[in-house]
């Protein structure tokens, strides 16, 4: 049987799942009813069931009935804090929480491949390792389950790790896209608080105002990319927060601001933690004032194995035809902590159009939107993918 055809069996049961999270969104590291979910979907299966200590992970290991090596694909699972506006049917019940970046297709998709897979056990070489993730938006789920022992669950070594992410508004519904090396940034955020001397709007040589200083800092940010790094291994930074003072005639005491930190290689996000809170404090002290930085190191570059990605990208078009993948020209400025996946095992991290067709993608809404959409009628798509590539790879290890 076809993989595709073994995907559209668990077309319905894929989109009850993905709705039924849709409609329950959890956020951060702590997902009891997503986990619920996850378990009583794979209940039944031939898999090594485990949960996490720390977070609410779900890892699941199939034996395959043949030797070979072994394989991971990742789905996380929470959602974001995002009032939803998009008026679905299935939309979110709890206030200020939504599924706005897909993620409940991922876990949807993902249970959809153990299904096939069970179901070819007979056929695998080697063992497959599903790793269900809390913890992706911001929560370093990624690295505290690789502490807990994921990439070890199958007893031996992985040869190559595998995810998917949907998206509402870049790439048209059911195209895959990918590339070899760096696919995503890294992304860090600098929170900073600068310290002076509150008085009067009238008399500012009686104070020492943070004011000035916070915008010279914001505008020296920019020049620093500019001229620091270079314009083929780019880097970008945006101020996304400021706030200072109460009233028009009342210099502050403190001004502060938080910026994002977006970069592209591990030599540059190893720069910019040295480099941005030296900057910072110096333009503080020539002001007279001090700058409390924190610099919140976050999310490494997402780097797939060349080999991994031009094997994914081949096994796209075996499976779905020549026009369904393409080779993305450039790497995306999002961030994922699959990242942390990549940096210990060979992989690939694939992009899957979501958008409801006949949508236009230019005013689509974005992942992360409160108005975002993703098509469920995308799962069967997603699942045949992951379980084909965890095939193939065992195959080239027997």
């Amino acid at each position: 049987m076809l993989m595709v055809d073994r995907a559209e069996k668990f077309r319905e049961e894929m989109v009850e799942l993905r709705r039924a999270l849709h409609r329950e969104p959890e956020l951060g590291l702590d997902l009891p009813l997503t986990q619920d979910r996850i378990l009583a979907a794979l209940d039944g299966l031939p898999l090594e069931l485990s949960v996490g200590r720390a977070l609410t992970s779900v890892t699941a290991v199939l034996r395959g009935a043949n030797p070979g090596g072994a394989v991971l694909l990742r789905g996380d699972m929470d959602a974001l804090p995002v009032q939803e506006t998009t008026g679905v049917d299935y939309a979110s019940t709890i206030d200020g929480r939504m599924h706005a970046c897909g993620h409940d297709l991922h876990v949807a998709g993902l249970v959809g491949a153990a299904k096939i897979l069970c179901e070819m056990r007979e056929e695998l070489h080697g063992d497959v390792v599903f790793m269900f993730q809390p913890g992706e938006e911001g929560y370093s789920g990624a690295p505290k389950m690789i502490g807990e022992g994921v990439l070890d669950a199958a007893g031996k070594p992985l040869d190559a790790a595998y995810a998917i992410h949907v998206a509402s508004n870049t790439v048209p519904q059911g195209l895959l896209a990918t590339k070899s090396g760096v696919v995503m940034s890294a992304s860090d955020t600098v929170r900073v608080v600068v310290r002076g001397v509150g008085g009067h709007g009238s008399t500012p040589h009686t104070a020492k105002d943070p004011v000035p200083a916070v915008c010279e800092m914001v505008t020296a940010l920019q020049n620093h990319v500019t001229r620091t790094y270079d314009v083929f291994d780019p880097v970008v930074i945006t101020v996304g927060r400021l706030n200072a003072g109460s009233q028009s005639n009342v210099i502050p005491a403190a001004a502060e601001f938080e910026a994002t930190v977006r970069s592209f290689s591990e030599t540059n996000h190893a720069l910019l933690e040295e480099r941005i809170p030296g900057l910072i404090r110096g333009i503080a002290a020539a002001h007279g004032l001090t700058a409390e930085v924190e610099y919140d190191v976050q999310y490494p570059p997402t780097v797939n194995d060349d080999s991994e990605a031009v094997f994914a990208m081949e096994t796209v078009h075996d499976l779905f035809g020549a026009q369904s993948g393409f080779v993305s020209p450039v790497p995306g400025a999002g961030s994922e902590d699959f990242s942390f996946v990549l940096r210990e095992v060979p992989g690939a991290m694939l992009l899957l159009g979501a958008a409801p067709e006949g949508i236009d993608l230019g005013t689509a809404p974005a992942n992360h939107s409160p108005d975002a959409l993703f098509d469920d009628a995308v799962l069967p798509r997603q699942a045949a993918l992951l379980a084909e590539l965890a095939v193939r790879r065992l195959a080239r290890t027997a």
